[in-house]
């Protein structure tokens, strides 16, 4: 009765992976894969999934995070604006432009501009960093900036921004309200909405391992960035920070959000998924991982040192030399079987 069983099991595996279009049971139903040789098949799936869209090239983004000053106040963030512990910075807008040339000399042909919400930088700031960059360095530009006015993402946009990343985080709005004292699901699905339709590529997803989450919640989160029409999804695990409220929450499980990472691939096809620095807090192998899962970026910091271990949005981030670490991203991935890409990776719904 066992083998009969796990023959049946198989077959159904089979079934769904091959599918074209996905049910939310479907999805359920590969999130909450636990038996090794279904995940291995998962995995196997999501790789052949990412080679069929995406090709064999990995995309690095170079990250810039440019001011830890943040007027949000959400509780897993180490960021949040009651966190009277940490040391602000903000960084010069010469500082900024230096480091993207840092980034462009390096052959890295995406910059990727982050920081907490902080109006300090002005709409006319932004723009002429984003002008700057474009007049010095061949590349995309990425901002990651948190929600602005729809005339700052208009002007961004003229003035050569390419990309735009605000992940919705949950799907489910009692635990988004939980989490954020000052926002609401509904407005950030509204400013994820305006950035595609003024032709930004837009970026998504989740976090996974959040206090009330469910297996259900994070299919929702996967079938949220397919309605959204997303360009980039990150799937990254929760860690915790010593300094804020969630200090004592687990960090997220290695295998619920490797599941995530493959499933995303499967049922979102194509578009980039990062292989996250979260991921590579979780274990030494991370990234590696991420790739063999249907990940296809990976993000190095060139923060400069005196302000990288300034930026915790969580606790335990590793810092390196960013020269040196994308001489061992490129390593990596060449032992792999798979190459740096030279271009600008951008959205592969535009091919």
């Amino acid at each position: 009765m066992k083998q009969e069983i796990q023959i049946t099991d198989d077959k159904y595996l089979f079934e769904i992976l091959n599918k074209s279009e996905f049910e939310r049971e479907d999805v359920v139903y590969l999130l909450k894969l636990t038996n090794e040789k279904h995940i291995s098949e998962l995995f196997k799936k999501a790789d052949l999934i990412r080679k069929e869209f995406c090709g064999d090239e990995v995309h690095l983004r170079g990250i810039i995070e440019f001011s830890n000053f943040c007027e949000q106040d959400c509780v897993y963030c180490g960021l949040r604006k009651s966190n009277n512990l940490l040391e602000r910075y903000r960084m010069s807008v010469d500082e900024i432009i230096e480091t993207a040339k840092k980034i462009y000399s390096a052959g890295i042909k995406t910059v990727v501009l982050q920081s907490g919400e902080d109006s300090h930088y002005t709409k006319e700031d932004i723009t002429h960093i984003i002008k700057s960059i474009k007049e010095f360095c061949d590349v995309a530009i990425t901002l990651s900036l948190g929600e602005r006015s729809f005339d700052e993402y208009d002007e961004w946009k003229s003035a050569g921004a390419d990309r735009y990343l605000l992940k919705h985080e949950t799907a489910n709005e009692k635990i988004y309200s939980a989490l954020h004292s000052k926002q609401e699901l509904e407005e950030r699905l509204i400013h994820l909405k305006y950035l595609k339709s003024i032709g930004f590529q837009a970026g998504s997803g989740n976090i996974i391992g959040l206090p009330g989450q469910t297996i259900e919640d994070i299919a929702d989160d996967i079938l949220l960035c397919k309605e959204l029409d997303c360009d980039m999804c990150s799937f990254s695990p929760f860690i915790p920070s010593p300094e804020t409220p969630l200090k004592n929450i687990s960090p997220a499980d290695l295998k619920l959000t490797l599941n995530t990472m493959a499933v995303g691939r499967i049922v979102l096809k194509n578009v980039h998924i990062p292989s996250t620095t979260a991921l590579s807090t979780l274990t030494p192998e991370g990234r590696k991982l991420g790739l063999t899962v249907g990940a296809n970026v990976i993000m190095p910091n060139f923060t400069p040192d005196k302000y990288k271990d300034k930026y915790r949005i969580y606790a335990n981030k590793k810092t390196y030399d960013p020269i040196k670490f994308v001489e061992e991203i490129k390593q990596m991935i060449h032992s792999m079987g798979r190459k740096v890409s030279e271009d600008k990776g951008h959205s592969l719904k535009q091919n």
